[in-house]
């Protein structure tokens, strides 16, 4: 196995102290913020040493290449994008931090998503559309290492799917801006230029997540794993499965604990150095 280290600032007395507890026997520079410990054996202490240093690891076994990957899933608010979209709205309205409030809970597990959507957009009613057009060209910001690790993924011909419990206002957009292959997402239902309060259609939980990924996956004929999928909130629990890799993105507690690997400090990117150990 290799051990992959990652952040944005790597001390040497740390790396040399994780390499002589994995016992490893060679110590690679994949990139400025990355390096593989080769030969690496787990121990608890690594994880505890990473945490104290933030930094990010993770035991990828040798051979793995990202070619061996066709089809990439993601979530898209605070995953790929930085912002979660529907606070940004309530925003407009001075409502953000309640409906942030609401959201957070939703994250974490402690309520149903079907009714933390209800309960957020209820308080959007009347909110016009062109919100969601300044959200979008004003607020929208991709998280870090996000285009970098799409373009790598891309050029191996790996297919992309973003699942989301936010809105295709804002998903068809990035369909077309960052060369999506599949999305699916919430469609608000707007009636004389304002939001109602509703969605058109089923509410995109937990459940059509994984019920998107496994019908694209049925269409491209892949096997679990062949798919690596990231996320960062309850709502992903259920697609995150269905993943032969799967990465926790500056995620919630409950979901870092389902997942392959975990990534708290570094970038989007870091999912390359662990989806291969040879890629930089």
């Amino acid at each position: 196995m290799y051990l992959v280290i990652q952040g944005a600032d790597i001390q040497t007395r740390d790396l040399k102290e994780l390499a002589r507890l994995a016992g490893a026997s060679a110590i690679d520079r994949l990139s400025d913020s990355a390096f593989r410990l080769n030969n690496a054996q787990p121990s608890e202490a690594i994880a505890a040493l990473c945490a104290q240093s933030k930094l990010d690891h993770g035991f990828v076994p040798e051979g793995r290449r990202l070619s061996d990957f066709r089809l990439l899933v993601m979530d898209m608010d605070s995953t790929l994008i930085t912002m979660e979209t529907i606070d940004e709205l309530a925003d407009m309205l001075n409502l953000k931090a309640e409906v942030a409030a609401i959201t957070a809970r939703a994250m974490r597990g402690e309520i149903e998503y079907d009714q933390s959507l209800r309960e957020r957009l209820a308080l959007l009613k009347g909110l016009g559309e062109s919100a969601l057009q300044r959200v979008y060209d004003e607020r929208l910001k991709f998280s870090p290492g996000a285009e970098r690790m799409l373009e790598k993924v891309r050029a191996a011909g790996i297919k992309t799917l973003l699942v989301s419990g936010g809105f295709t206002y804002v998903t068809d957009r990035l369909k077309t801006r960052i060369k999506l292959d599949y999305t699916r997402s919430n469609k608000l239902e707007i009636v004389n230029d304002k939001l109602t309060g509703a969605v058109i259609g089923d509410i995109v939980n937990a459940d059509v997540k994984r019920a998107t990924l496994l019908q694209v996956a049925k269409e491209l004929g892949l096997r679990r794993e062949q798919i690596a999928g990231v996320g960062d909130g309850a709502n992903d629990l259920k697609f995150l499965p269905e993943c032969g890799v799967s990465f926790a993105y500056r995620a919630k507690p409950v979901v870092r604990e389902q997942t392959t690997y975990a990534i708290n400090h570094a970038g989007l990117d870091a999912m390359l150095c662990l989806l291969s150990a040879e890629q930089a």
